[in-house]
């Protein structure tokens, strides 16, 4: 057995159906590899075509253009083995699977033999399971290859070969404790079966997921020799020596908030990015979710890219209206203002015999909404900027949105980010100065659409809702459950009848950040018509 072998876990950030582009990073990051003396080199699941790549495995010729590149990417292989993922085609079926490629040919192919059909994953509908194990030896060293999934199940491949390593390359999302729950699954899984582990996530973001990369080498006692970084591409070099394991980099691991927060910065950054747009608009009331979508997409896409507008009304407060423009100012991001007052005049004059006699309630309060709706919507359409959504969890949970007015725009940063995290993410925001103006922090929120209005007025105060919400959203508990668990009964009825009730609401917003392990969305897929409680 050779002593001595150089690892590198190339953690790249892909995009999906973009085989070209993904092949260049590929070539880019072997021949860096390359002069660094890197015997093994191994890619994330999926490397090829993207993660997930979803209803373009149903097109015949999305799976030829993959196979393609795979030969292109033999042909550069020299000395070195390379580990890639990719989608393989075997009479008439398709599968999910790993590649290893030396001296200009595939040496080796293995098929993912579990297939997650569980909350954002949805592998069942285009892959067929393997159903063979595979290892390979390398000067006297055998790797036991498996593909994500097939590490996380109770004995599978990972744990029914005996080899010196097992090698598994992943496109595992992220999700907060995701990676707390993946180190204590590897360290537990390299002792139980007393090899090394050698593992290989995939980093970026695609749609609503986001991939946090954190890859890692496990050593057979259970400990963590190298880590990659976390939201990063990264290149972890190990030096493999059987005889005197030593520690490799070991990224330092972020705090809870510290994850959200890059996450989102991720989330944005990518799906901008990878949709082609430049710039996006934001409309900033001066209010805390508004602020803190605007403070996270400035780290992401820089103050230039970034156009804030604020909408005043007749029922906004000075005090909001000066906070959206010191909030502006701060970050220095442009801001653009249109007072609505005199369009939502015009409404109220045309409507002025329909609801004479009438009082004002939701009619007129989303009527303001879908004005400042509008407007985002022609700036966008005008200058093909990207409208941001500024909706947090909490409130798309009850309802408390105006479809096609907030609700209006291409994606949701925090969409998934319940209203007591919107706070955590403004205060960690300003860790080091005053970024978010104070008193949008301190000032209680308000949608401001008709006089003296306060979110209390219509919900209870977001630290109980937001208990509510995720034992009903993130634990299915039902309505019984959750009393028994000491909340108020009436209040628990109210909450869940919201939910259940604007249901249809959400299948109409835009797709927004996963950051929780059950959001709205792929992961939850509840029917409208629904009379459960």
């Amino acid at each position: 057995m050779k002593k001595n072998k150089s690892v590198v876990l190339a953690q790249i950030n892909t995009i999906v159906g973009d085989f070209e582009y993904n092949f260049h990073k590929i070539e880019k990051t072997l021949f860096k590899a390359r002069t660094k003396g890197g015997d093994f080199i191994i890619f994330p699941e999926l490397t090829l075509c993207g993660y997930p790549p979803e209803d373009l495995l149903l097109k015949p010729k999305f799976i030829q253009d993959n196979l393609m590149y795979l030969e292109k990417v033999a042909n550069l292989v020299e000395s070195e083995y390379i580990v890639v993922g990719y989608a393989d085609q075997n009479k008439n079926k398709i599968y999910n699977a790993l590649a290893v490629l030396h001296d200009h040919k595939i040496i080796k192919k293995y098929y993912k033999n579990h297939l997650p059909n569980y909350s954002v994953f949805d592998e069942k509908r285009y892959f067929q399971e393997g159903n063979e194990l595979a290892t390979l030896n390398v000067d006297g060293i055998v790797y036991n290859l498996t593909i994500c999934e097939d590490l996380w199940v109770k004995n599978g491949p990972a744990d029914k070969l005996k080899a010196n390593i097992v090698l598994n390359i992943s496109s595992s999302p992220f999700y907060l404790n995701k990676l707390e729950e993946r180190i204590q699954l590897l360290c537990d899984k390299a002792k139980k079966n007393k090899t090394y582990i050698f593992y290989c996530n995939l980093v970026g973001g695609q749609d609503e997921l986001v991939f946090d990369g954190s890859s890692m080498i496990i050593s057979p006692d259970g400990k963590i020799l190298a880590m990659a970084k976390q939201f990063k591409e990264d290149m972890l070099y190990y030096e493999l020596n059987f005889e005197t394991t030593k520690r490799g980099r070991i990224e330092s691991t972020y705090s809870k908030i510290e994850q959200l927060y890059k996450a989102l910065v991720l989330g944005v950054h990518d799906y901008v990015k990878k949709n082609n747009f430049k710039k996006v608009v934001i409309g900033s009331s001066g209010g805390i979710d508004s602020a803190v979508v605007l403070a996270i997409t400035k780290e992401a896409l820089g103050a230039e890219n970034v156009m804030s507008v604020t909408m005043p009304s007749q029922f906004s407060s000075k005090e909001t209206y000066s906070d959206a423009v010191k909030l502006s100012k701060n970050l220095h991001v442009p801001l653009k203002i249109f007072p609505i007052k005199s369009v939502y005049d015009e409404y109220m004059q045309l409507f002025k015999k329909e609801f004479e006699g009438l009082k004002f309630n939701t009619a007129e309060e989303n009527l303001q909404a879908r004005i400042r709706g509008n407007i985002l919507m022609a700036l966008s359409n005008k200058y093909n900027w990207l409208v941001l959504i500024t909706g947090n969890k909490s409130e798309m949970s009850v309802g408390y949105s105006t479809i096609y007015g907030d609700m209006a725009g291409g994606f949701g940063v925090i969409k998934d980010v319940y209203k007591t995290s919107v706070y955590e993410l403004a205060r960690y925001i300003n860790r080091e100065k005053e970024i978010i103006p104070n008193s949008i922090i301190n000032r209680p929120p308000s949608a401001e659409l008709r006089p003296d209005q306060k979110d209390q007025d219509s919900l209870p105060p977001y630290e109980l809702l937001d208990k509510i919400l995720e034992e009903y959203i993130e634990k299915d508990k039902t309505y019984r459950e959750i009393c028994q668990m000491g909340f108020d009964k009436e209040l628990v009825r109210q909450i869940v009848q919201l939910v259940d009730r604007n249901e249809y609401k959400r299948r109409q917003a835009p797709i927004g950040i996963k950051i929780t392990p059950k959001a709205f969305g792929k992961d939850r897929r509840m029917p409208i018509v629904n009379h459960y409680i």
